[in-house]
Parts: C-alpha cells; structure tokens; sequence
C-alpha cells in the first residue's frame, strides 16, 4: 500500500490556458453578494488603450476565476433513470416543478459552454466518482468513469468514501493506471489512470503515518495561484467495509483542512477551497432554494455545517458532497466572515459555477465578490460526441451481460421514504435466500444507503416495459456484498432496530428495510432510542421474545456492524450466502413473468408517527 501517489503524468487534451502545479484540493461555492470593486475588478486583463496608446496588456489587479465543480457523480455515465434523474426546481411563484438531469454526455456540453470565455477556469469535484456504480462503469472497476472524467477535463478532487471501495491498492490503480489484477485489461490498450490529482489529506497509510495520496494541489495561471485540500468524512471507517480501509486511518476533517491551509500559506498560497466529502441536509429538497433564508446557513444543517463553522478562515470556500443533497449556502468561518459552501446533489445532476474574485496584490480571494449558483444539466442540449463514443464502445462490452433479463415488475418500484417499496423488496429477497441456505431463517434486514436506484418499469433500452435487467440490478444493487445469515437473541434484535435512531445514528436515523412478517411503530415525536416502541415489535404477529434466539439475513456490510449498528457485528453461527445482487435476481426471477410481474410491495410493515 502506497504512502503517497507516484508522480503524476502530464496530462491528455488539456486546455492551453491551464498549467497543473503541485498538490491541493478542490472546489468551491458560495452565495455572497458581489461587492463594488475596482474598475478592474471583473475585467481579468486589461483591454485596449484608449486616446491613441498602445493596449495595455498588464494583468489588472482583480481577476475573477471560474470554479466549476460537482459531486458524487458514482459512475453515472447514462442518465439515472427514475428519480435518481430529476431535480427539483423552485418556481418564482413558490411552486416547484421537477426537471430531467443528468448523463455525462449532457454534463460535458455544459461544463464546455460554461466554461466559453473564461481564460482562469478550474474544474473540481468533492469525492465519490466511482464507486457504486451502474453496470456501464462497475463492471470494468469505474475504468469508463475516469476516462470519461478525463475528457471533461476534471482538474481535481478529493477521495469519498466509495473510493474505498475496493480497497486502496484499487483507489491507486484508478489515479496511476494499469490493468486490474484480477480482471486483466478490458480492451488493447492498458487503463492509462487519472489525469486529476485525488486528494486524500486525512486519509494516512498507518504504517507510515503518511497521507495515503497528495493532501493538496495548487492550480496556477499567470500569476493566479489558488490552492485546493481535499479530505473525505472522517467517519469513512464507519460506513465502508473493513477491508476497503484496512491499513488505514481516517482523521479529523477540521484539524486536517487547518493543518495544510498553513502548510500552503507558507508556501504563499491564500486562496484556498476546500473539497470536503462530507455534508448537509438542505431546508428544501429544491435545488434553488434561498439557503441563507433568513439568515446566513440558516437553510442547511447536518455535519458540514459544524465544520464549516470551524475550519480556519484562510480556506475561503468550501466544495463538498456525500449527502447528496444540493444547497449554496454563505456560513460564518471563525471569524465571522462569510464562505460559500456548496454541494452539487448527485449523479452529475447539477454542476456549480462559482466566481472567485483574486486580488493580486494580496494573493487572496476578495470574500465580498464571491458568487456562486447551482445549475442543472439538463438534457435539452446536443450530447457532447465523445462521451457518446465513449458510451457505445464500453456499452458494447457490457451488453451481453447487462442486458439479460431477470424478472419482470408491473409498476416503478421506488427507493423514496422511510420505508421503500423497493427496501421491502429487496429484504424479502435476502430472507428468501437465506430460507435457501438455512430453513431456520426468521427474518431478512436491509440497509437504505445500498439500495442505490429505483427499479423502473418504463424500458431503458430495447427490453421492453416491466422487464428488469441484469444491468437495471446490478444498478440497485452494485457493491457485490454477500448475504450473511446471523443468530441474535430478541433483545439483540430489539437494540439493532434502536440502534436506527440512536447512537451515530441519532442525528440522522437510518431506517433499515425490514422483510415480511416484521413490524414495529416508528415514533417521531420521541426522541433517541425511544423512537422505536418496543412493545409494537411483532414477527408474524408475535411480539419479539427477548429470550429467543432468531436466524437473521444481512448483506455482509451490516452484518459487521456497518452504518452504525455494532450489535449487528455481535450475531453467532454465522454462514455466508452468494452475492445480494444473485439473490435479489433468483427471487425477481422466481416470483415473476411477463404475464405474472411483481407488483411494487406496499410498504407497510413500519408505522411511523410524526
């Protein structure tokens, strides 16, 4: 395992405009409003002379530079289908409408028209790039996401936590290149790796205490200098399976950002962002919304807040993700002083464009001149040529495989709410299983954040309506986790189920999906683990016998604790199944037909109150 990246290559197709420099991080936001500056202020270079002079071609003293940047793009190269595929749009009039978004070969042509006319233009994005993927990127280990993250001309970004995946050695074959070890090269030509620096600043090789890859990277262009730190949530070992992070340790996101802000202030670097994989929770699911409503950050809360608030006020921006959630937001830094902090939602749904204003003679971004707005990357513009052949050529090798028919639904099969449709689907698919291995299996659980698109029943290809695919699984379900049988006393099942809203959890309840014959009441009103009743848990009608023993099916992520559920962790007699992905494929494939779909599941064994 790597103590840090090797070298990194010069880089394809570049603009000429650009010049790559050392290490730093990426993107940044923010809603401020722009201040009177200087006449030449927003006029970067100067223009001609006037009365008779020659043109005076000296840089003039502010220069804004463009910060385009996104997030959590999880291979999506194709649009999303479902809703995985629209935002949500907030009319002048306060009605909202949803809008169509989303597939690379539409975020290039934006980000290339955005870009039009802009000489200082840096494109960055705030981690998760790969990982969960459709079956276009995630069956060739996310090789076509960065190609195509070449091509769009990313300059840089932090690592995420599905960037861990499968593992650092993986993580440092995706920035280097060359052929996967197990798989091989997928065509003539050896994986030439990434053009872009991933940042890993708190991400340390626990041998050597040393960053895993660069902490940082400076972009440089005429004398601009704007350096950029990325780090990923320090909670990463939490949420990713023990062997993508062995050999690593994850470390705090304030005190790392702080550390190497210094670091490059030393080096007379002062305009910093950051890219910051970790983030919020909007007011509003509208992408547009007011999130300085009424007051400044007032529209946003969660985990990227707090550190926000603390990161030193050298950074002068913030890029960040995770969520998936979108907002522009101004947050006071330290000193009380504005900073953008934005989040681009997902699956290169929108794209941020923010104006940072560069005072040459301080070397510092002019905070009051900071602009920044979220854009979606609809899909009413001409697809951008090259990532259509990019497309067809990797399509064309995962064809055979992605479009095999696996089962058939009679209506959209949705991933939305506390309880999904989709959830209930897939825990029913997991207890079906685990009846195959172990007849003695009570009951099937599910984690809400592996569930990663909706089935829909209109086709997304030439197989018709109400057909799933293989592709349209491996979509749902990407990560390849097993399905672990587990015994747990009742009591032990009861404390998992509290464990949902409380603990790590309590903040943001993640709500497991549950398989038939369990039910419960999910309070609201409450708080903490009080919010699970008790007494309203039932397993076929019966109340849970804390004495008992029960044979409980999880993938192998929540059956070692992940996601905040270290009892999970704690079950005995443990027998590990095939792969989630084959088991939710035996069950589509038992339970249905092209005269007999599965109809989307009610979602009903969870009464919530609020």
């Amino acid at each position: 395992m790597p103590a840090t990246a090797p070298s990194h290559r010069p880089r394809r197709r570049r603009r000429t405009t650009r010049l790559l420099a050392v290490a730093a991080t990426v993107v940044t936001a923010g809603a401020l409003a722009a201040a009177t500056l200087p006449a030449s202020a927003n006029a970067g270079e100067r223009g001609p002379g006037h009365g008779g002079h020659k043109p005076d071609h000296r840089p003039g003293r502010y220069q804004d530079v463009q910060l385009l940047s996104f997030n959590d793009l999880h291979g999506n190269l194709e649009p999303p289908a479902g809703s995985s595929g629209r935002v949500t749009e907030l009319q002048p009039d306060g009605t909202t409408k949803t809008v169509e978004a989303g597939g690379v070969e539409y975020l290039a042509t934006h980000l290339r028209e955005a870009r039009k006319g802009n000489r200082y233009s840096i494109t960055a994005a705030g981690g998760d790039m790969v990982g969960a993927s459709p079956l276009l990127s995630g069956l060739f280990h996310d090789e076509p996401t960065i190609e195509a993250l070449n091509a769009l001309d990313l300059d840089v970004t932090s690592v995420g936590n599905h960037e861990f995946d499968e593992g650092a050695r993986e993580l440092a074959r995706l920035q280097n290149g060359g052929c996967h070890p197990t798989d091989g090269c997928y065509t003539d030509k050896e994986f030439k790796g990434a053009d872009f620096p991933y940042l890993a600043a708190n991400v340390l090789d626990e041998k050597t205490k040393k960053p895993l890859l660069k902490p940082y990277w400076v972009w440089k262009q005429k004398g601009v200098k704007v350096g950029f730190i990325g780090v990923t949530l320090e909670g990463t070992p939490d949420i990713v399976s023990a062997e993508g992070v062995k050999g690593l340790s994850f470390k705090d996101e304030v005190e790392t950002i702080n550390k190497y802000a210094e670091v490059l202030r030393r080096q007379g670097v002062k305009s910093i962002v950051a890219l910051v994989h970790e983030g919020g929770f909007p007011a509003s699911s509208s992408y547009n919304y007011d999130c300085d409503s009424p007051g400044a950050g007032d529209g946003i809360s969660g985990p990227i807040a707090d550190i926000a608030k603390n990161v030193t006020p050298q950074v002068d921006a913030l890029v960040t993700g995770h969520t998936h959630a979108a907002y522009v937001c101004t947050i006071p830094d330290p000193a009380g002083k504005p900073r953008t902090v934005t989040s681009a939602a997902s699956f290169g749904r929108l794209y941020t464009d923010t104006t940072l204003t560069y005072d040459r003679a301080t070397g510092d971004i002019a905070r009051t001149a900071v602009k920044s707005a979220n854009h979606v990357v609809t899909r009413d513009v001409p697809k951008a040529p090259d990532m259509t052949r990019l497309i067809d050529r990797w399509g064309t090798l995962a064809a055979p495989i992605g479009n095999r028919p696996v089962g058939y639904i009679s209506g959209d099969i949705n991933r939305d709410g506390t309880e999904s449709p989709l959830g209930d689907l897939i825990a029913d698919a997991q207890l079906a299983h685990g009846r195959s291995l172990d007849p003695e299996t009570d009951l099937a659980l599910m984690n809400p954040g592996g569930i990663r698109a909706p089935l829909t029943y209109a086709a997304t290809g030439g197989e018709g309506d109400g057909v799933v695919t293989y592709a349209e699984g491996f979509t749902v379900q990407p990560f390849a986790n097993t399905v672990n049988l587990k015994d747990y006393t009742g009591a032990q099942l009861i404390q998992v189920l509290k464990e949902q809203v409380s603990g790590p959890n309590e903040a943001a309840p993640k709500i497991l999906q549950v398989s038939s014959g369990l039910t419960y009441t999910l309070d609201l009103t409450k708080t903490g683990a009080d919010r699970v009743v008790t007494d309203s848990i039932r397993l076929n009608g019966d109340a849970v016998d804390p004495a008992a023993t029960y044979r409980v099916a999880s993938n192998s992520f929540l059956a070692g604790g992940g996601d905040g559920f270290p009892t999970l962790g704690e079950g005995a007699n443990e027998l590990v199944g095939s792969d989630d992905l084959t088991a939710l494929e035996q069950y589509l494939t038992a339970n249905s037909s092209a005269t007999a779909p599965i109809a989307p599941p009610a979602a009903d064994r969870i009464t919530v109150v609020r």
